[in-house]
Order: structure tokens, then C-alpha cells, then sequence
């Protein structure tokens, strides 16, 4: 469970960090989205160790490919 929450943590962070990248260009509900949707992309993947990484790359491109 310790994983688990780390990884919550981890998210949340990355929601923040991209909130303050993007807020001039997206509204929370598109970044928490983009970031919901990398998370689930990586469900399924039994190494959970560079997961928060990982989400936070794909999160971060489809947010500048949304801005154009």
C-alpha cells in the first residue's frame, strides 16, 4: 500500500506541476484529464517504479500538442 500511495502523491504532483506549465492554455479539468489518461495507460504494468515519469512525459506532450 505504501507503493500505492507514493504513487497517488506522485500523480497529484504531476497534476500541480503541469497546472502551473498550463493554466494559461488548458483548464484543470483538460490537465487532470491528460494526466488520468497516461495513469491508466500504465495500469497494467507490473513495474510501478518509473510510472509517475513515464505519466507525466505523456501528459505533458499531449498537453502541447493540444495547444497547438
Amino acid at each position: 500500500m505504501v507503493d500505492k500511495t507514493r504513487e497517488e502523491d506522485a500523480v497529484h504532483d504531476i497534476v500541480e506541476r503541469l497546472k502551473s506549465a498550463f493554466s494559461a492554455t488548458h483548464s484543470l479539468a483538460e490537465i487532470e484529464a491528460a494526466v488520468a489518461d497516461a495513469h491508466a495507460s500504465f495500469t497494467e504494468r507490473p513495474v510501478r517504479e518509473f510510472v509517475p515519469v513515464l505519466v507525466e512525459r505523456k501528459a505533458r506532450a499531449r498537453l502541447l500538442e493540444s495547444s497547438g
